[in-house]
């Protein structure tokens, strides 16, 4: 376990209680990839530095409190740049991650398939390209002088290359792999597809397990589902598919997104989403219009979905005093039944409140999820017969 400090920002973009979730969530992203969180900076600053990311006074500040505690890794919340990762590393001495960088290694641990680290590996090698400047000497710089003259590459153009050449490997290889999955995908026959769509650990891999009885790898770690798992399952006399998908996360960089791509076709194949929400989260809401971002970038925000709050055995208002004047009732105190007469009541039927782990309102949902897949494919297969007739 290596100890780690984590840094963040407070901007007139972000404020103090935001700057205070992404690190919370930082936290949880080191710990899920191996590391202990001895301390947090957080710096107020209307724009990041340049050149260090954070000012002067606080960079001093973290490497004292480096060399005192013995600490390896530092941990930035928002992406560095390549200039940025190389003055910061060469002050402190130790090394020095941002948030794009733990989520990769997070995603280096878990790919279990020969696809999965196949994108891994894509994204590094996009992540690395700008970065590698000074990061190895495998080979010695080229000097001037007697004998050193004349045409040739130097170190880092080699480097260069060499990553450029791995990366359009590494893309053929997702395209062969993609022309395979399109095959599997068109041979599923004619039954609805349906994928598990959300923030990640929100419980999408357990309510995958509760419906189609599987054992799906779920634990209440960030990132625990890389590969996409599909199952086909029947409620009464319908038979569909279901997908457990990759999560999403804030911050999230482009390029990430794109190396992800083919992980989610299975979204951008779907017929119906299942958007599953972790309630007992203070910011659930932030996190829905995360997963809309980024389902808006796949061209996947139209279709017809289910939206599923999860996690209501965890859910705790923060208590509310009636006759103290002096504060504000805000989202904070609502209950679970007044949350349900807010926005969400514009969904109408396609809103469940679940517990996927005590089981509770499953058959509510199984039920609606019948009624919409019913919906959908009496109208694709409209001369396919359900398993059985249904008598009311």
């Amino acid at each position: 376990m290596e100890n780690t400090v984590l840094v963040g920002i407070v901007t007139k973009d972000q404020g103090v209680e935001k700057s205070k979730d992404y690190l919370d969530e930082l936290d949880f992203l080191t710990i899920t990839a191996g590391g202990i969180v001895i301390k947090r900076f957080v710096q107020k600053m209307n724009m990041p530095n340049p050149k260090t990311f954070i000012g002067s006074g606080k960079i001093s500040e973290i490497k004292d409190f480096i060399i005192d505690n013995n600490i390896s890794t530092v941990i930035f919340d928002d992406e560095l740049s390549p200039t940025q990762e190389r003055n910061i590393s060469k002050i402190f001495n130790c090394k020095v991650l941002d948030r794009t960088n733990l989520i990769l290694d997070i995603f280096a641990q878990r790919a279990t398939t020969s696809y999965a680290k196949t994108q891994v590996e894509l994204a590094q090698c996009q992540y690395l390209l700008p970065r590698l400047k000074g990061m190895w000497t495998h080979l010695e710089r080229q000097k001037g002088g007697i004998g050193m003259r004349g045409p040739g590459e130097t170190e880092i153009e080699t480097d260069r290359r060499i990553v450029r050449d791995k990366i359009s490997l590494l893309k053929d290889k997702i395209r062969s792999i993609d022309k395979q999955m399109h095959v599997q995908r068109g041979n599923r026959g004619k039954l609805i597809r349906v994928a598990i769509v959300g923030y990640t650990n929100v419980g999408k891999s357990t309510i995958m397990n509760l419906l189609s009885k599987s054992k799906v790898f779920a634990e209440d770690k960030l990132f625990a589902t890389l590969d996409t798992t599909v199952r086909k399952i029947v409620i009464r006399n319908l038979p569909f598919l279901l997908s457990d998908t990759v999560g999403f996360i804030r911050k999230l960089p482009t390029q990430l997104i794109e190396s992800f791509k083919s992980t989610l076709d299975e979204v951008r194949e779907a017929d119906l989403l299942l958007h599953v929400v972790d309630i007992s989260h203070t910011n659930f809401e932030e996190h829905i219009s995360a997963v809309e971002k980024t389902l808006d970038e796949i061209k996947s925000l139209d279709k017809p979905s289910i939206m599923l709050f999860n996690k209501i055995d965890n859910y705790q208002p923060v208590d509310f005093d009636d006759d103290d004047l002096t504060v504000e009732r805000t989202k904070k105190n609502f209950t679970i039944h007044e949350w349900e007469q807010t926005w969400m009541n514009k969904l109408g039927d396609k809103v469940k409140f679940i517990s996927a782990l005590n089981k509770t309102n499953i058959e509510q949902l199984k039920s609606c999820l019948y009624n919409e897949v019913r919906k959908i494919h009496v109208t694709r297969f409209p001369y396919n017969d359900f398993l059985y007739p249904e008598i009311d």
